[in-house]
């Protein structure tokens, strides 16, 4: 797993910390964190699917039964498992088909990532999502942890949303559409700041 920090954190939260205060706080709070992509499109795609619509802490343990039951992480190694294999280490039926279709794809080689680091962000989200079981969130993720694209704004994930609204909102409900105008003010460096919203909720940094 690579460790080392994105060319661009250091001016990132530089200029966020001197743009916003609370963000400010936040990056000082969190000092010798930051983002690190795993440098492996298969598993941080695997991470996402699993991921989806449950706790960080729920889709940590069920990853940690998933690796141990898979081994290797390898999609070949993925397709040799049983449905009722996969079941039991707490993924749904519908999980269990979107990381089966996923490890297909990998298998026989229908996708190429080497493509998708000359890609723009909407583009690529568009060609992700065409994978069953990838929508924009499990996108943006692949964007944000794999790709570590400076300026995603996953705008329908939970945790961001609670955060903005605990720090921007006295813990009162946003619309997404004030979540999005407030999104705006950290461009370009939107990811930067997800990022830390996200450490205000759950100190230990999620990796995909």
């Amino acid at each position: 797993m690579a460790t080392k920090a994105p060319p661009y954190w250091k001016r990132a939260t530089r200029e966020l910390g001197a743009a916003d205060p609370v963000l400010g706080t936040l990056i000082v709070q969190y000092r010798g964190l930051t983002l690190a992509s795993r440098g492996d499109a298969f598993q941080t795609l695997a991470r996402s699917i699993v991921g989806q619509q449950i706790s960080v802490k729920a889709a940590q343990s069920v990853w940690d039964r998933f690796a141990t039951a898979v081994g290797e992480m390898q999609p070949k190694r993925v397709l040799r498992l049983s449905v009722e294999q996969l079941r039991s280490c707490g993924l749904s039926g519908q999980k269990v088909n979107y990381l089966r279709d996923l490890s297909a794809r990998f298998a026989e080689g229908a996708i190429d990532v080497s493509r998708w680091h000359d890609m723009d962000d909407e583009s690529l989200i568009d060609e992700l999502t065409e994978v069953k079981g990838i929508g924009r969130w499990t996108a943006e993720m692949f964007l944000i942890f794999y790709l570590t694209r400076p300026d995603v704004f996953p705008l329908a994930d939970i945790g961001l949303q609670r955060a903005m609204e605990l720090h921007y909102n006295k813990g009162r409900k946003l619309t997404d559409r004030r979540i999005a105008a407030l999104g705006k003010l950290w461009s370009p460096w939107r990811s930067v700041a997800t990022w830390y919203l996200w450490r205000s909720l759950d100190p230990v940094p999620v990796e995909y």
